[in-house]
């Protein structure tokens, strides 16, 4: 079911999910959280199906929030309603905001969150400088930014590094569980010979290689170096990881996108399923983590410090 309700408040949006809720047997009950989206009007869609699919493991209401800040624009607030259907297991509510109307983001929100639940907040493209100091940041206990979204993203690792508060995490981290379970597992079995350095090597716009790398100097406490492949020759995400040991090398690469190889001396090569995590598994990884992710939160401000980029 979808509601438009054009030029409108967050009041009568506010009523007029009371009314879904008496009227259609929609239950707001078993909603865990609120999950704020703050988002350009093109990306919209997108992200709403990304959202729709991660309710289904975490209900939730959705508020999808697209600004226009233009001071001769007229004041308006329009707004649509989604349950149901193809909203999975959330309740959907976007917010098109202009003019003056759009200067109190707090106020267009504050009346329609959860009571007594958390607050999430992602931001799929455009972000603030300091994601905790902005007014959406400072309702949420949980920030989610995506790196890969930006035109540098290693800039923005280090600026995010520099602005790091617990709760705030990024897309660029969640990419990398896979790589980094998977490089787990090698290291708890045997021989259990220490590795002495290691090398991560991946696409020239991946902010993940860096932050793999930074992972791995401070789990292992060795020299760590990452390496940004020319976008001819590997056009996105992260290659490969090299462990160096005194016995030989341990590989894991991916030939093709989606397809790795895990090769280590006097065992047999094994072949891995690791493709690009979509934005849908992104998502629903972090909304089961509401508390602050402490480990990110020393890859991102000690981590990078420690590890360099050799050259490509």
């Amino acid at each position: 079911m979808i509601i438009d309700l054009p030029d409108t408040t967050v009041s009568r949006v506010s009523k007029a999910l009371v009314t879904m809720r008496e009227e259609g047997g929609a239950v707001a009950l078993g909603r865990v959280l609120t999950l704020v989206i703050a988002v350009e009007r093109d990306a919209t869609e997108e992200v709403i199906r990304a959202a729709n699919d991660a309710s289904r493991e975490h209900p939730m209401r959705v508020i999808v929030l697209t600004i226009d800040d233009d001071p001769a624009a007229e004041p308006r607030v329009d707004a649509q309603i989604r349950v149901g259907g193809d909203a999975g297991a959330s309740e959907v509510v976007v917010l098109r905001a202009q003019g003056a109307a759009a200067h109190n983001r707090e106020s267009l929100l504050s009346g329609l969150l959860l009571p007594d639940a958390p607050v999430v907040a992602w931001w799929p493209g455009e972000t603030p400088k300091v994601p905790a100091d902005s007014a959406i940041g400072r309702i949420a206990q949980r920030r989610i930014t995506d790196a890969s979204t930006k035109p540098d993203p290693t800039t923005w690792l280090r600026q995010l590094g520099a602005s790091h508060r617990p709760g705030d995490t990024d897309f660029a981290w969640t990419r990398i569980t896979r790589w980094r379970e998977h490089l787990a597992a090698v290291l708890d079995q045997p021989p259990y010979t220490p590795v002495i350095a290691a090398e991560v090597r991946g696409a020239a716009d991946s902010p993940s290689t860096a932050l793999l790398a930074a992972w791995l100097r401070l789990m292992l406490d060795v020299p760590v170096a990452y390496t940004y492949i020319p976008t001819e020759e590997w056009s996105s995400g992260i290659r490969s990881v090299r462990l160096t040991r005194a016995g030989g090398d341990v590989l894991l690469e991916r030939p093709v996108p989606g397809h790795a190889i895990l090769t280590q001396p006097g065992q047999p090569s094994h072949d891995l399923f690791l493709p690009r995590r979509s934005l849908r598994e992104c998502l629903a990884e972090e909304l089961r983590r509401l508390d602050p992710d402490l480990l990110y939160g020393r890859v991102i401000t000690e981590g990078l410090a420690l590890v360099h980029e050799s050259a490509t």
